[in-house]
C-alpha cells in the first residue's frame, strides 16, 4: 500500500520562501506521477504543480508560475516543492498527490493517492 508523508510546511511572511517535501513508501516512486495540490479555507482543492512522469517535464498553476518550483528524487523517493516570494494568497493546506503509472496529473479526480497535508500560513 502506498503512502505519501509531507513535511516543510510553516508560518512564514510575504515574500518568504518554504520548501515542501513529500516521501513516497510502499511503491516503486518512479512508476508514479506526482503533483501538488493545495486548499484553502472555504474553497475546492486546486491544481499548484506537477511534473511529467516520462520525461519530468513540468507544469504550473498560472498563479505559482515563476515563483514554486517542483521537482523529484527518485533515489529518495521524494518530491519537493520549492516556493518562493510567497503571498498571503499562497496560504493553504498542501497536498501531494500520486497516481500509479499516470503520465501527468493534474486534476483532483485523477488522484490515487493523497497525502495528509501541510499546512502554509503566510502573513504580511
Amino acid at each position: 500500500q502506498v503512502q505519501l508523508v509531507e513535511s516543510g510546511g510553516g508560518k512564514v511572511q510575504t515574500g518568504d520562501s518554504l520548501r515542501l517535501s513529500c516521501v513516497l513508501s510502499g511503491r516503486t516512486f518512479s512508476n508514479y506521477a506526482m503533483a501538488w495540490f493545495r486548499q484553502a479555507p472555504g474553497k475546492e482543492r486546486e491544481f499548484v504543480a506537477a511534473l511529467r512522469r516520462t520525461n519530468s517535464r513540468t507544469l504550473y498553476a498560472d498563479s505559482v508560475n515563476g515563483r514554486f518550483t517542483i521537482s523529484r528524487d527518485n533515489t529518495k523517493n521524494t518530491l519537493y516543492l520549492e516556493m518562493n516570494s510567497l503571498k498571503s494568497e499562497d496560504t493553504a493546506v498542501y497536498y501531494c498527490a500520486a497516481k500509479s503509472l499516470g503520465i501527468v496529473l493534474t486534476t483532483a479526480g485523477e488522484v490515487d493517492t493523497w497525502g495528509q497535508g501541510t499546512q502554509v500560513t503566510v502573513s504580511s
